[in-house]
């Protein structure tokens, strides 16, 4: 059989009729297959922009604060960031007018407030209205009502607590161990204005007392302060020290190193940072891990869960840390059993 040849434009189109059908049909579905891939594309809707959420920080803090970084680092692992979709107002200053701050910040019209302690954050609930606030540190969230409950808030606000009050009988037995022939013990109090220091000092007192401790009270809050608190330490011989947890003494940790260290006594801290300021010992949570964690609670307002549903994360996990050059400095010899169980020892 002959095949005939049909040029792209035939002379003959009688004779290539046939073949010039086929063409025509192979073409028009080529065209059509290429024109059906092409119809998603065009019709696809123009992306939405993304989001740019907007958080004010209120906080009582230097600005540069380690703990603060915390804070935003964790907002950063979760996707939010600075420049992008994120704005952060910070209203963020030591000794400053809070109620004054917290008003500001709420001008600015945040999606949420992140104030981590106590006394910012029954700052910012005077004047947030409906924002949600998130917190880090505070003592007691039901106790100063910001909660109805622990596990359901019914408010605006949520986030983690520090369970300060509740460790204050470990944190002297602690110290007891560290300084087995300590009988007497200054609370550093800096009349700091958080609602839970009452109840901290109370049980801090209620264990000194089943530790056949004594205490007493006193404050430390500028270097102006060293001289007469030093004189009434000596005059009570005072043989140890128990600083409070509280945004006052935070700030000032390493101003309260420093004093322990010029009246030669072991004193027990909340935190870690009061330890790597030079401080002797600390037991609790990490400070910095709450800060961080309070941005899970940022992420979980901003994909639409309530403050109201979320419950208030307590603590479960505690770190012991021991300063050896401070201890050494001191001359005390710490036992094994607590050198085992410490989470760091810093020399």
């Amino acid at each position: 059989m002959k095949i005939k040849h049909c040029p792209l434009i035939p002379r003959l189109p009688q004779e290539c009729g046939a073949a010039m059908q086929y063409r025509r049909t192979l073409l028009f579905a080529l065209g059509a297959g290429a024109l059906a891939n092409a119809l998603p594309t065009l019709a696809q809707p123009a992306k939405a922009p993304e989001k740019i959420w907007r958080v004010g920080i209120l906080a009582n803090l230097d600005p540069a604060d380690p703990l603060l970084s915390a804070f935003t680092e964790g907002l950063r692992d979760l996707g939010y960031v600075e420049g992008r979709n994120l704005v952060i107002v910070r209203r963020v200053e030591r000794g400053g007018d809070l109620d004054a701050l917290a008003a500001e910040v709420v001008r600015e019209k945040p999606d949420l407030i992140f104030a981590p302690n106590t006394v910012v954050a029954r700052a910012a609930k005077k004047v947030a209205g409906a924002i949600p606030i998130v917190f880090s540190v505070a003592g007691d969230p039901v106790g100063v009502g910001f909660a109805a409950s622990l596990a359901r808030p019914g408010g605006s606000m949520t986030g983690t607590t520090n369970i300060n009050s509740e460790l204050s009988a470990k944190r002297l037995q602690l110290l007891k161990e560290a300084a087995p022939k300590i009988k007497r013990v200054a609370i550093l109090d800096p009349k700091d204005t958080s609602p839970t220091m009452p109840q901290q000092i109370d049980e801090a007192k209620r264990a000194a007392k089943i530790l056949g401790i004594e205490v007493f009270s006193t404050n430390v809050g500028r270097r102006e302060d060293f001289a007469p608190v030093a004189a009434q330490l000596r005059k009570w011989r005072a043989d140890a020290l128990y600083v409070t947890s509280n945004p006052t003494n935070t700030n000032n940790r390493q101003l309260l190193a420093d004093f322990a260290a010029s009246v030669r006594l072991p004193a027990m801290y909340g935190f870690r940072g009061y330890v790597e300021a030079g401080g002797f010992m600390s037991y609790g949570p990490s400070e910095a891990g709450l800060y961080r964690r309070a941005a899970y609670y940022v992420d979980r307002i901003f994909k639409g869960a309530k403050p109201a549903d979320l419950p208030i994360e307590q603590p479960t996990r505690f770190e012991l840390v021991i300063n050896g050059k401070t201890a050494k400095a001191l001359g005390l010899k710490i036992p094994q059993s607590l050198l085992i169980t410490a989470e760091a020892v810093i020399e």
